[in-house]
Order: structure tokens, then sequence, then C-alpha cells
């Protein structure tokens, strides 16, 4: 996921710092009726249900989001599984699909995506043919930074394989991607091959096991009307690099598998779109026409069907952010909210985390990643899942 340009529709907005009611003073010192009639009431909002997850990190000056939202699933979903809390690395996964991403870059002659970006699926599919390893094993900080900064990175990546796909000397060369590999290995560190934990040694793949992790058991969706309702399709994005397919079901059933999901306590690795906003403010809201923003009793848009597939065949819904959905809250009106952790330190109003009003959820999800027993049974069966 990555940033793209587009345009907006006036109903787009998002809350930013919330103004506090200056007129909250003693009963001695001031009347009830010198109260403003103007003032605003600020957000309450009450927490129904928080799913354990993993301290805030930060992706910090590059476009792996779509890495850090679902290795944060991951880590919840091993606290989940009854295993003990453990930090994986982003950067081993950053470095196994890069080398993938160049290596397809190449058999489609430069006609694919070779980009930052990423989805959920490339994080399952790392760990399925690659394992995973420890944070602490594998920072991918060898480069001098202590924060991740790939421009460099990037710009020497791009640079080979554009440069490949030339074809200079009139054939491609049998040793090319050991060039990559090795840019990689020299700016995020050599992948280790086995590496000690609980006492024991094991390898990548094997502490996929350790750590009680099936990649097969997690599963994307979407919604969209494009594409026949209840099957899989390929999602036309461009960080979809590896044409993996979604299942496609309608909107309401999708909110459904959102809610039916945290309920169970199983998180989700949240495909969105929020370009142009403010994110990190707090709130995230889509106000019908008028209205207030910084008042939580503005109604919202309702959104339908039809608005999310005009907004993505317009362009002005495109895959932008991948963040961590852990819970679900409630305002004093009685508006849901989903509990959102994202990847960009512990900034903004809530310190790394922001909430997510159901019509923002609605128009603005691309897709979802979660386990398939967050899917409710009914759907499974219109699906064709297997729990």
């Amino acid at each position: 996921m990555k940033p793209f340009r587009k345009l907006r529709i006036p109903a787009l907005f998002l809350i930013g710092t919330l103004v506090l009611n200056p007129f909250a003073v003693s009963g001695q010192d001031k009347k009830p009726a010198d109260t403003k009639a103007d003032s605003k009431p600020e957000f309450q909002m009450t927490m129904l249900k928080q799913i354990p997850a993993t301290s805030v990190k930060s992706q910090a000056s590059t476009s792996t989001c779509w890495c850090f939202s679902t290795t944060s699933m991951i880590e919840s979903e091993i606290m989940r599984l009854g295993k003990p809390e453990v930090g994986l690395s982003e950067m081993y996964t950053v470095n196994n699909m890069y080398r993938d991403k160049a290596e397809q870059y190449v058999k489609f002659h430069g006609t694919c995506n070779f980009a930052e970006g990423g989805e959920g699926h490339d994080v399952t599919n790392s760990l399925k043919k690659y394992g995973i390893v420890p944070r602490d094993i594998y920072p991918g900080l060898n480069y001098g930074e202590t924060v991740h900064k790939h421009g460099e990175l990037v710009n020497a990546l791009t640079g080979i394989v554009q440069t490949i796909v030339k074809n200079p000397n009139g054939k491609i060369s049998p040793v090319w991607l050991k060039g990559v590999q090795g840019v990689l290995d020299a700016y995020l560190g050599e992948r280790p091959l086995s590496f000690s934990y609980n006492g024991k040694m094991v390898t990548p793949k094997e502490f996929v096991t350790e750590i009680g992790i099936n990649p097969d058991d997690y599963v994307e969706v979407t919604s969209y009307t494009h594409h026949p309702f209840y099957e899989k399709f390929v999602l036309e994005i461009p960080d979809n690099w590896v044409q993996s397919q979604v299942y496609n079901v309608p909107i309401d059933e999708l909110m459904q598998i959102v809610d039916y999901s945290l309920n169970k306590g199983i998180s989700i690795s949240w495909g969105a779109d929020i370009s142009d906003l403010n994110f990190a403010q707090g709130y995230a809201r889509i106000l019908a026409n008028g209205g207030d923003l910084k008042d939580p009793s503005t109604k919202e848009k309702e959104v339908s069907q039809a608005d999310r597939q005009y907004m993505f065949d317009s362009w002005q819904l495109t895959d932008d952010h991948g963040m961590h959905i852990i819970g679900l809250a409630q305002d004093q009106f009685g508006n849901k909210y989903y509990y959102e952790k994202n990847s960009w330190g512990e900034g903004g109003k809530f310190k790394g985390y922001s909430y997510v009003s159901v019509p923002f959820m609605r128009l603005r999800t691309m897709s979802i990643m979660l386990h398939k027993d967050g899917i409710p049974p009914e759907i499974a069966k219109k699906i064709g899942l297997k729990q």
C-alpha cells in the first residue's frame, strides 16, 4: 500500500483535535444558564472489545505499512493461540518480498509493479516460503540508521531491475538476482539460516511452527460489484503484484465479518484508503452534507454498495495504507467505532491509535485479512471456505 493522488468528494472528512468546553467551571462561579448554547460536546469513547496487541511500531521513512500491519496482526494471533508474546521482524519479510518482486519484474519484462508497497498476503506468503525470525534477531538496520529509511535502498534496487529488463547483453545473465540479494543484505543484513529460541536452534521456517501459525489459515475478503459475490477474484490494484485472489461478499456481510471476528477476539489486517486525510488526529468519520466536524452528535453519511463501487471505479478509492484493527468502541451517542493500531509510531492524539467509524470502514476499506475462524459460518458456507 502506498500513497496515490486522487480527487476527493466533499463528504469525506477526518475529525481533528477536539475542542474542549471552556465553560466547565464550578457551580459557585457560574450558573448553568451562563454556558454558551453553541458549545460542542467532546467525544466520550467506551471500549467494547479490545484484543491484545504488541506495542506500536514505526515504519518510519518506508512504504512498508502492509508488512507492519499484517505482522502486528500475526503477533496478536500468536497470543490468541496461546503462545508467548513475541516481536516479529518486519524487515526479514521485506527482504524476502523484494527479492521475489525483482524476480517477477524481470520475468514479466518490466510490465508488473516493482515498488515498496504490498499487501497482507505478502506477509503470509513469506511466512510460508521463507519463515520468520524475531525482530531482535533481524532488526533490518544495517546501514547506519536508527530508524527505517529506505529511499537509497529502493532507488538502488529499482536501478538494477530496470537495467536488467533493458537486456543490454542480449540475454539475461544467470547471476543478476545475486546482485539484488547483495544489495538487500548490505542494507538490511544477511538473513539468518538458524537462531536460538527457547534454548534450542531453529530455522526461520521451524520458528513459524514454534509460534503456532499456519499461513494457510488466513484469508482476504473485499466487496465490489464488478465481480460476482461469493467468488474469488484478483483485486485490481498495483500493489497486488503477486496477483493474489480475495473473496468477494456484499458490503453488509463484510461488516458482519469484521464485527464477528473482533467479538471472537480475532484481530484484522486492514487495507484502506486514507490519502489526503490527517488520519493521525484520532477520529475517522464521513459526515452527511453539512454539520460540525468537531461535534460527535453530527450524523454521518449512509454508505451504500454503489458508493463503494463509484469510488473504486473513479480512482477516488485506492490502496494506500495498511493498519491493524484490534477492537470495538462506542461513543456517548451509541455510534460504533473500530479501534485501529497504526505503524507511524506513538504520534497523534491517541499515541498511535485511532477510532474509525462504521461509515468510514464501509466506504474506505479496500480489503481485510483475518484468520478463517473470524468468518461467520453462514458466510463461510456461501464462499466455499472450509473452517
